[in-house]
């Protein structure tokens, strides 16, 4: 059996348990234990799995990714989602089209605090989606501006996904954060301008004015949102100012959201369990897909394809931004079966030694931190797209009443709004790399 041959039956088998409904982590498991069996044998095998799980989960970076879900769910139960749109209803009121502008900007500020994609749909469904419908909004712009929003949530930093990437290809979180910041908040912006362009020029989509029974600018909304900034600055101001390293920035963070979600008095002892019931199921899936990953990956490692793959892209003598431009692309197409950290767990090892050879006339680090980012922003097109689209079916299930088929045809603005970003950091390098002049 051709490596090649070996290696397509290995993807074939992942994807037939998928399509089976086996969980992706199971999938990724079996094959990869399928196509190391065969290559290897039993005794290699069970050495490998021996000590697999304990290298992998040992490193003391990992542990960041479960303290940012926790901040993100002691944000969650907290009740600072209410308070975040309030505030950023009374400053879009005056716009049309402005509660969804709110929802968007609610989304980007809570994101900041939670990382978590999902997450940040869910919650922020479930103050605006009410105050939407109540002032006229289609059901087709408030559920695909609550889905697009929520991809808010892994754009602007803390990402979980972007420490993921971080930890596959050993490069600098803080580094990663800062490199996020720019391209999130254009996102962000990308996402008002769509919501500007399809209430004035698609009839009956949103009302001509949404001021009447909107919260008002004052001393009480602003009082509101003074949490999320407190957080931001204390997690990130420690991060960047020397005084904490990204993971113990995640534990303050934890702490400081907690103190927060206490002082607004919303936090109960039910409340309290259900962050930590909640970071443990999240973590465990995270670290699950982690272990499926690398038992496929040192699968393909064995057929050598990914080395013959990267040599392969070397020879064809293409510029290596069409060959970026390529992976770009099929990073969009797996998105539709496939979840954002699935995809980069189970690619990264692939594409990133290939991307790293290539000449971009930047130096490594930056063409890592510009891949990488690159890469987050694609993923997120499949939170959004069908038949996946985890985003569109978790706003869609809150707004129960509401055609599957209208969430995605909202969110096709949106997706126009992607495309053109990702082209815009594609191909203006600086817009990601222009903050690390400031890291010495």
């Amino acid at each position: 059996m051709t490596p090649i041959t070996l290696t397509i039956l290995i993807f074939g088998v992942m994807l037939g348990l998928m399509a089976v409904r086996v969980p992706i982590a199971i999938s990724m498991f079996a094959a990869g234990c399928a196509g190391y069996l065969v290559q290897a044998g039993w005794l290699p095998l069970a050495s490998f799995l021996n000590t697999q799980a304990f290298a992998r989960f040992a490193g003391y970076e990992l542990s960041v990714i479960p303290l940012f879900i926790l901040m993100g769910n002691f944000a969650t139960q907290g009740g600072i989602s209410r308070a975040l749109f309030e505030f950023a209803a009374a400053l879009m009121a005056r716009f049309k089209g402005g509660l969804a502008m709110a929802a968007v900007v609610a989304c980007a500020a809570f994101g900041a605090i939670c990382g978590s994609s999902v997450a940040t749909a869910a919650t922020i469904t479930q103050v605006a989606l009410p105050e939407m419908r109540r002032h006229g909004y289609s059901s087709r712009l408030a559920t695909g501006t609550l889905a697009a929003g929520g991809t808010l949530g892994i754009l602007i930093p803390p990402s979980v996904p972007l420490v993921i990437y971080a930890i596959l290809t050993e490069q600098n979180i803080a580094k990663l954060f800062a490199a996020a910041m720019i391209p999130g908040l254009i996102a962000m912006a990308g996402y008002i301008l769509a919501i500007a362009l399809y209430a004035r020029f698609v009839p009956g989509q949103a009302p001509d004015d949404d001021r009447e029974g909107a919260p008002r600018l004052s001393a009480r909304t602003f009082v509101g949102v003074m949490p999320i900034a407190v957080i931001f600055l204390i997690v990130f101001g420690g991060i960047y100012g020397g005084l904490f390293s990204p993971t113990e920035g995640a534990a303050v963070g934890a702490a400081v959201t907690l103190v927060a979600a206490l002082l607004k008095r919303e936090m109960t002892w039910r409340k309290f369990a259900a962050c930590f019931y909640s970071t443990a199921a999240a973590s465990a899936m995270i670290f699950l897909i982690f272990l499926g990953a690398d038992v496929m990956n040192s699968a393909l490692a064995l057929t050598q394809v990914p080395n013959a793959l990267a040599a392969f892209l070397h020879g064809l003598g293409w510029s290596p931004w069409v060959i970026v431009a390529g992976i770009l692309l099929f990073y969009i197409f797996t998105g539709f079966f496939m979840d954002e950290l699935s995809v980069m767990l189970l690619t990264i090892p692939i594409f990133f030694p290939a991307v790293m050879g290539m000449d971009f006339g930047m130096p490594q680090e930056h063409v890592a931190i510009w891949f990488g980012i690159l890469v987050l922003m694609t993923v997120s097109f499949g939170l959004l797209s069908p038949p996946v689209g985890l985003n569109v079916y978790v706003v869609n299930g809150m707004a129960r009443d509401v055609p599957i088929g209208e969430s995605y045809r909202g969110v096709l603005p949106f997706l126009a709004a992607d495309t053109l970003r990702l082209a815009l950091l594609f191909f203006f390098p600086a817009i990601t790399l222009w903050v690390l002049q400031f890291f010495r």
